[in-house]
């Protein structure tokens, strides 16, 4: 069985010193080894070879019989550290709720709250109409939330 907190402690020495951070590490009971990583720039696939020859120098291939895949977080995939939203500030993000309901608007603010939490602002335009217009205006409104109240927080990808 793969030691989570030692492939954990491998592959943030590997990126120690550079822009780029780790995301999020699965081991399935299969010994499938999942490492994603993010950086404040770009992630290329010199990197992504780098981090392999890192953990495979520390875990035995013979021994443990495992697959590893290392790579980037994906455009499509959803916020999952306080860094990748800093990094994010000002983009167009996708948010779906734990109650059901999906916020489209520009990532305003990011802060780690309490307990490792996720606390931010997404700045939405709704359609309201003000007494007596015969149209309703486009409104600005910033909508305060938390990642843990989030199901995703991603990319709005517009074509």
């Amino acid at each position: 069985m793969i030691d989570k907190d030692l492939l954990i402690k491998t592959v943030e020495e590997a990126l120690e010193g550079t822009d780029k951070y780790l995301v999020a590490v699965t081991v399935s009971p299969a010994d499938l080894i999942n490492v994603e990583i993010d950086s404040d720039s770009n992630v290329d696939i010199d990197t992504c070879a780098r981090i392999t020859r890192q953990i495979e120098s520390v875990f035995d291939r013979d021994a443990e019989d495992y697959e590893l895949e290392v790579g980037s977080a994906g455009l499509t995939s959803p916020l999952k550290v306080f860094r990748q939203y800093r990094k994010n500030i000002g983009n167009d993000m996708e948010v779906l709720t734990r109650d059901g309901r999906k916020l489209r608007g520009v990532l305003a603010e990011a802060v780690e709250a309490d307990g490792g939490d996720i606390a931010f602002e997404l700045e939405v335009q709704t359609k309201e109409k003000e007494p007596g217009a015969k149209r309703p205006m486009l409104v600005s409104r910033r909508v305060p939330l938390k990642a843990s109240e989030c199901k995703y927080v991603r990319y709005d990808l517009k074509f």
